[in-house]
């Protein structure tokens, strides 16, 4: 997964897809496992788009959007959130969350 600045957040937010929104932060222990957890989801899900943002750098996007810890996981639909997710659980969890926003 590539780190989306704050301008590229904006632009695929707003594009007709779902997009995946991992923010962490650096020194985040938990952070580094629940990427791992996402790195082998989205590769059973290639149509979404992925994107990562430490949260230190977009303070005011985390207020507005009720950030409250992290990691945290957003899907975003066609600008819309549609999911806000602090708990990872396992790869079979994010698995059927995914599934959920598949293009049928």
């Amino acid at each position: 997964m590539k780190d989306w600045t704050r301008e590229q957040l904006i632009d695929e937010m707003e594009k007709d897809q779902v997009s995946v929104v991992y923010f962490y932060t650096p020194m985040c222990g938990t952070c580094q496992v629940a990427k791992r957890m996402l790195e082998v989801t989205k590769e059973l899900f290639p149509d979404f788009h992925y994107g990562m943002l430490d949260v230190n750098y977009i303070r005011e996007l985390a207020i507005q959007w009720e950030i409250e810890s992290v990691p945290c996981l957003m899907i975003f639909r066609n600008g819309v959130i549609q999911e806000k997710l602090y708990a990872f659980h396992s790869v079979e969890h994010l698995f059927l969350l995914f599934q959920k926003y598949k293009e049928v």
